[in-house]
C-alpha cells in the first residue's frame, strides 16, 4: 500500500483546479499586459482570480498581490516594511518558517534591525505576555507570528496577538501558509497587515501564492520590473498558476467544514491508535483540537534510530511522512522547530500531515508499519 501523509508539505493538486488550469493553457494564452483583446481577455482572468481571493478573505482585490509562492511573499512583507516603513526592530520566534526566521536574521546581519525572538511554553505555544513586554520596550516594531505551525501544528490566536500589536503601534505579518484553505480569514475583522498563502498548501499549482498587505500600509515592491501588479511586483504574471489558486481555495472554501471534521477524525483517530500500539509513544507540540492544526501531527517515538532512519523505514514500507520541514528536507541539520521545544534529541520524530484523500485504512497501515519498526529497534 502506497500511503502518501505530507500534505504539510504539499497535497496533490485537486482535479477541479486541473480543469481550471489545462482550459486556461489551452484557451489564453495572451500577455495579460497587452493592449488587444488576446491581452485583455487574459488579464481578465487574472482580475477575476484576485477578487475571488479577496471575497474569500473579506478583503479588497486592491489587497491581493500574487506572487510565487509564500516564500517571497513573506519576503516581500518583511524586506520591504523594514526599508519602507522604518523599522529598526522585529519580533519573532524560534520556530517560524525559515523563509520568515532566515530573512529576519538576514536583516539583523546587515545591521538593519535588532531581533528579539519570543519565549515558547513546553508544548512550543508563543508566550504573548513576553510579546507585550517586547513591544513596551520598542513599540514601532515589526512583529512575524504564523498562525499555525508547519512542523507541530500549535495555532495561535492572532486577533490576541493583534490586539497587543495594535496597542503598541507594531506592524503585524502572518505566515498563514498552513491554514490558508483550511480555517477561514475574515480580514475585515482581522486587523493585520500582511498574511501569506501558497496554492499548494491546498490542492492548488505550486509556484504561485499571494500577499495580502492591508490597504492603509504602504510600501514599494521588492521585484522590479514591469507594471504588473499594479507596479507592486515585476514580472509577467503566472496566469495558469493564478486561476488555478482561485480555484483551489474557492473549493477549499466550499468544503471547509466537511473536510475539517473529517481530517480532525483521522488525526484524532490516529492518536488513538498510536497510543494502543506503542505504550512510550508521544507528540510534540499541543495535540488539543482546539490549539491544534487538524492537518498536522508530530509524532515522538521511542526508538532508538535515528530519524532519517526512521523515515527511511517508512518510506520502503510505502509511506510518505516528514521528519520536519520539507522545505529542508536535504539538510543533515535537525529540526529548529524541535530544537526550540527542547525536544528530547534521541527519540525520533515524524510529521504525519492528512488530507481530505487520506483513509482510516491508511492509517491503520502506518501504525502497523510504525510498531514493527519500533520492535525492531529495541
Amino acid at each position: 500500500m502506497q500511503v502518501y501523509l505530507d500534505n504539510a508539505a504539499t497535497t496533490p493538486i485537486d482535479p477541479e483546479v486541473i480543469e481550471v488550469m489545462l482550459a486556461t493553457m489551452q484557451n489564453d494564452f495572451g500577455n495579460p499586459s497587452s493592449i488587444h483583446s488576446h491581452g485583455r481577455q487574459v488579464k481578465t482572468i487574472v482580475e477575476k482570480a484576485r477578487k475571488t481571493i479577496a471575497n474569500l478573505l473579506h478583503a479588497s482585490p486592491s489587497e491581493i498581490f500574487f506572487t510565487s509562492g509564500g516564500t517571497e511573499a513573506d519576503n516581500m512583507a518583511i524586506v520591504r516594511s523594514i526599508q519602507d516603513l522604518g523599522i529598526t526592530h522585529a519580533i519573532t520566534s524560534p520556530i517560524e518558517h525559515h523563509a520568515v526566521l532566515h530573512t529576519l536574521e538576514e536583516q539583523q546581519k546587515q545591521g538593519k534591525i535588532n531581533l528579539d525572538l519570543l519565549r515558547l511554553d513546553e508544548k512550543g505555544s508563543i508566550d504573548l505576555t513576553h510579546l507585550e513586554e517586547l513591544l513596551a520596550q520598542n513599540p514601532r516594531t515589526f512583529v512575524s507570528i504564523m498562525h499555525a505551525n508547519n512542523e507541530i501544528g500549535n495555532i495561535t490566536d492572532l486577533h490576541k496577538v493583534s490586539a497587543i500589536c495594535q496597542k503598541y503601534n507594531a506592524v503585524l505579518h502572518s505566515d498563514t501558509v498552513q491554514t490558508m484553505g483550511h480555517y477561514p480569514h475574515n480580514l475585515s475583522e482581522l486587523k493585520i497587515n500582511f498574511i501569506t498563502g501558497a496554492g499548494h498548501k491546498f490542492h492548488g499549482p505550486k509556484g504561485v501564492g499571494f500577499l495580502y498587505i492591508n490597504g492603509d500600509t504602504k510600501i514599494k515592491p521588492l521585484i522590479y520590473g514591469g507594471a504588473q501588479e499594479r507596479n507592486m511586483r515585476g514580472g509577467t504574471e503566472n496566469v495558469y498558476g493564478i486561476a488555478g489558486i482561485a480555484k483551489a481555495l474557492e473549493i477549499a472554501y466550499r468544503d471547509m467544514e466537511a473536510h475539517h471534521n473529517y481530517i480532525q477524525g483521522l488525526k484524532t483517530y490516529m492518536i488513538d491508535e498510536l497510543k494502543k500500539a506503542i505504550p512510550d509513544v508521544q507528540f510534540n507540540g499541543d495535540i488539543n483540537p482546539s490549539n491544534s492544526l487538524y492537518t498536522v501531527l508530530n509524532v515522538s517515538l521511542p526508538c532508538t534510530d535515528m530519524s532519517d532512519m526512521l523515515l527511511f523505514n517508512l518510506d520502503i514500507s510505502g509511506i510518505s511522512a516528514s521528519g520536519g520541514s520539507a522545505c529542508s528536507s536535504g539538510s543533515a541539520i535537525g529540526s529548529h522547530v524541535l530544537q526550540g521545544l527542547k525536544s528530547d534529541p534521541d527519540r525520533p520524530s515524524v510529521r504525519f500531515s492528512f488530507s481530505k484523500l487520506n483513509t482510516k485504512e491508511e492509517i491503520d497501515h502506518v501504525v502497523t508499519k510504525l510498531k514493527e519498526i519500533c520492535e525492531s529497534t529495541f
